[in-house]
């Protein structure tokens, strides 16, 4: 209680102290003025004499409130003024006591309760209850009425009014000035959050725009101004043309992918080739998704586009690389074969001669089968190799042994014995050069990342829906991130050993085009298996396995199951 009286007899600056003084003195004065025509014109009658001292009285303080800087002394100076205005009242009550100027009084007392707080409140009251007092007393008025105590009442509750608006005002303003401080505060961490998060989008070396609802660009970082400059032509006007991902195909304005953020689309990864053909060109990859604000509701999209020139032109190097050299393959091959032909059409060739001949006629034709699935693998095909099979009722367990007789060479270089005791007579419905090229791979890899001295496990089995093949070596195994990309074009777990990274792809592809799947499991320093799964009949869909339940079905002993799906999701 005493902190909130002391609060009320101290004053606080605000600089509204000049304005106040001169409009309430400026008010008074008019009001003064008016009465003093009205005096003079209705000839009424008094102590003029008394009047125009009270009168002349609040004019010079009229002056000197226009005058005196108020904002620059101390507030309590300006209470000067409504005290010297109570005592020009006075003068002028008492020049003609039944006028009713003593209302005056409430300019003063309003004034005082408004600008000094409760100081000013009771100062005011104070001053104006001793000079009504002191007109009363000298014997300047009639006999007693309403009116007589009507004016002190009137003067108190004007004058308490004012004073309790000025507490309701200042405790508003004292709200509102924390309130004030509060957003002043939150506005600086946000401009500051701001700031970092430009500093960061103009950091990183990859475009970003957020496309706004309405389809407006409202945010840009310097990545992407850079680029957009980049894609400018020689003459400084135009924008290089834009080509689909094959770098061939003119890419429609529809197309683009600012134009199919605007319209709310999202997608990963649209390459496109600005330049044309033959001339010094760039690749963007660019990558839109939708945002969300804190109530869910659509925020537009983010944009992010990386300058992948280099990696697509690595690529496309690459698979001209490996395109021509296997086109280089191919046609002595294939004049192989032709040769082999016709030295089996030779009448009178012993009949082991004609059994290797044909042996070798049937290895050729497989290389031949592997530089077509090799040049469909490294063509503008994201994922997959185009396969196509020639599915029939086959002896899978025939075709697994005579895939082992042909690998058992080369495991015997490694001292790896292949144990083929659980390949059992199985029928499928498959083609048998595709699943002997399926088989084949898989083997030749357990061999090569076999351990050495170690051993090949094969089995063939199945349950007359689905037929299995089965391969497990004992080799390093695969890291859970190596599993996860074991079916992508080109990648190799091990850069020690030979090969193009290119088998297991092959070999996925020609499973699922089969509508089968292969299964894979793996520990590290325990080995890994893998499990082919294929119709058995002609038209009987395969229904979906667990693929740890299919590789606990099957024997092997691994720590999780993972299917060529999932790997390459």
């Amino acid at each position: 209680m005493w902190r909130s009286l002391a609060d009320d007899f101290a004053l606080r600056r605000d600089g509204t102290e000049a304005r106040m003084a001169v409009l309430q003195q400026v008010m008074l004065a008019v009001v003064v003025l008016v009465i003093t025509a009205f005096a003079i014109i209705a000839a009424i009658p008094g102590d003029l004499t008394l009047f125009f001292v009270g009168v002349a009285m609040v004019f010079v303080m009229t002056i000197v409130t226009m005058l005196v800087p108020w904002n620059a002394i101390s507030p309590w100076a300006v209470g000067i003024v409504p005290v010297i205005d109570v005592v020009a009242i006075l003068f002028m009550r008492a020049a003609f006591p039944e006028s009713g100027i003593a209302l005056l009084w409430l300019f003063p007392v309003m004034w005082l309760s408004a600008s000094l707080g409760l100081a000013g409140f009771l100062a005011a009251n104070l001053f104006v209850w001793v000079s009504y007092g002191w007109v009363i007393t000298a014997g300047k008025e009639s006999a007693f009425s309403f009116a007589l105590i009507l004016l002190p009442i009137v003067t108190l509750a004007v004058s308490a009014g004012a004073y309790f608006s000025l507490r309701r005002f200042a405790a508003q303003r004292t709200l509102l000035d924390k309130q004030a401080l509060v957003l002043g505060q939150s506005l600086k961490r946000t401009q500051h959050q701001e700031q970092l998060v430009t500093q960061v989008l103009d950091s990183v070396d990859f475009g970003v725009i957020r496309i706004s609802p309405d389809g407006a660009v409202t945010v840009t970082n310097e990545a992407h101004a850079r680029m957009q400059h980049a894609l400018i032509s020689a003459d400084g006007h135009n924008r290089l043309p834009a080509f689909d991902a094959d770098g061939q195909t003119p890419l429609v304005p529809e197309r683009m992918p600012v134009a199919r953020a605007q319209r709310g689309e999202v997608f990963d990864n649209q390459i496109v080739w600005f330049g044309a053909p033959d001339t010094t060109r760039r690749a963007l990859s660019v990558t839109a998704r939708r945002l969300r604000d804190t109530q869910g509701a659509d925020a537009g999209t983010v944009v992010i586009s990386r300058d992948v020139t280099a990696e697509r032109t690595a690529l496309l190097a690459r698979d001209n690389v490996v395109a021509s050299v296997s086109h280089e393959l191919r046609a002595p091959l294939t004049a192989i074969v032709g040769y082999l032909d016709l030295a089996l059409e030779t009448e009178g060739i012993p009949e082991k001669v004609r059994g290797d001949l044909d042996v070798a006629t049937q290895n050729a034709e497989r290389m031949i089968q592997i530089i077509s699935d090799i040049l469909s693998a490294t063509s503008s095909s994201k994922s997959t190799v185009d396969v196509t099979v020639s599915p029939e009722n086959v002896d899978l367990q025939q075709l697994v042994l005579a895939s082992a007789e042909a690998w058992e060479p080369s495991a015997l270089e490694r001292r790896i014995t292949i144990f083929t005791d659980d390949v059992q007579p199985t029928h499928a419905y498959v083609d048998p050069a595709r699943m002997r090229q399926v088989a084949d791979n898989l083997i030749s890899n357990a061999i090569k990342y076999g351990r050495e001295g170690g051993s090949v496990q094969l089995a063939v089995y199945g349950d007359g829906v689905a037929s299995y093949l089965l391969v497990r070596d004992d080799g390093i195994g695969l890291s859970p991130d190596d599993q996860s990309r074991l079916f992508r074009r080109f990648f190799r777990a091990r850069t020690d050993v030979g090969g193009t990274g290119l088998g297991l792809a092959i070999c996925r592809d020609i499973v699922r085009a089969h509508g089968g799947e292969i299964i894979v499991g793996s520990e590290q320093g325990v080995g890994s298996v893998f499990l082919v799964r294929v119709p058995a009949q002609v038209d009987v869909p395969l229904p979906p396995i667990d693929p740890e339940e299919a590789l606990n079905m099957s024997g092997a002993i691994t720590t999780a199951g993972r299917s060529d799906m999932e790997a390459t999701r």
